[in-house]
């Protein structure tokens, strides 16, 4: 294979139905992911959604690792702004002393919820930190190295496991890419919420340039770029024609200048509601890699080559489950079968 091929879930809820089912079909593609040789599988954090309902994934990723034996398990991403770094570790060190090897923490940078489940989830927070400095924090209790310049020097987060989740940092512009590389992280460029492919290379060239590896993660010596790519792969291009013209981006423009991807102009607007500011919503057409099996492995192969990445963390929405799992099934085929001369 040319290519390492990883999946990105969100838990899709479907109108009318129920979330169990919703949870029973990422858990039933976490196990067909394994079987088809995928890499890992990462699962989304979203608050306050009729669309997805992976709301925890903390909690969904011990289920999954219970489930399956090989394949990484992993988040994409937590939303670290919102939590305490210490609390993190130590849910993710439990993790990785159920399964080590096997555990990814990506953390995200996206708020995950519209302003009301992003006030609940801060309330009650006693300080405001940067990003990066929280990440800071996060990793030395992961890693279980010193925080001798911490207010609270030589507190551990236990259990400290053999193997570590390994950390990656997601992000969707030139801004983030640059903290993973001072921070010497893998990072993940989610074009499924930019969908700008001259942003998604000014990002990658400026996580090569300035990548600084760190001296306590041996494992990350090099940059270690990834993307997050929408995927549709049918039994003909037509078919993928159809499900691909479902896609949209959907953002809303807030007056005081924050531009916010979500899920549909229903979000769009009661996010704009929630956040008590003037605001634009912009709908148009998203990117999305769509074809039969020999057209998705050709196109894929270009964005490789185009962004030097080292790896494609798939996402398909769509929401029929059925056609989902067929369309992970066949990208797999596409890159495990010899290509026709």
């Amino acid at each position: 294979m040319s290519v390492r091929l990883s999946i990105l879930d969100q838990t899709l809820l479907n109108p009318g139905e129920d979330p169990a089912a919703a949870f029973r079909q990422t858990i039933e593609l976490a196990r067909l992911a394994e079987s088809w040789g995928y890499y890992r599988f990462w699962v989304s954090e979203h608050h306050d959604s009729n669309l997805v309902a992976g709301s925890s994934p903390e909690v969904l990723i011990s289920h999954l690792l219970a489930l399956t034996s090989t394949i990484r398990v992993g988040s994409g991403g937590v939303m670290l702004q919102h939590y305490s770094p210490y609390k993190v570790a130590e849910n993710f060190n439990v993790l990785a002393s159920l399964a080590p090897g096997r555990v990814d923490l990506g953390i995200g940078r996206t708020p995950g919820g519209l302003p009301h489940s992003i006030q609940a989830l801060q309330k009650g927070a006693v300080e405001s930190r940067p990003l990066p400095d929280k990440i800071e924090e996060l990793r030395a209790y992961i890693q279980d190295r010193p925080l001798t310049k911490h207010a609270i020097a030589g507190l551990k987060a236990s259990p400290i496991p053999r193997q570590p989740a390994s950390l990656y940092l997601l992000g969707a512009s030139s801004l983030s890419a640059e903290s993973a590389a001072s921070l010497g992280l893998p990072y993940v460029f989610a074009q499924f919420i930019n969908n700008d492919e001259e942003e998604a290379a000014k990002a990658f060239e400026a996580y090569r340039a300035r990548f600084v590896a760190d001296s306590y993660s041996p494992t990350v010596s090099k940059p270690e770029a990834l993307l997050a790519v929408p995927v549709i792969t049918a039994d003909s291009d037509e078919e993928a024609q159809s499900l691909a013209d479902d896609y949209r981006i959907v953002r809303i423009h807030l007056e005081g200048g924050r531009i916010i991807t979500v899920g549909s102009v229903e979000h769009a607007e009661e996010y704009g509601r929630q956040a008590e500011e003037k605001y634009r919503i912009e709908v148009r057409p998203a990117y999305v890699i769509h074809g039969g099996k020999e057209l998705v492995r050709k196109q894929l192969l270009e964005v490789r080559d185009r962004y030097g990445v080292d790896e494609f963390i798939v996402i398909a929405t769509i929401r029929d489950a059925k056609k989902r799992f067929r369309s992970y099934e066949l990208l797999m085929e596409a890159f495990s079968e010899v290509p026709a001369v």
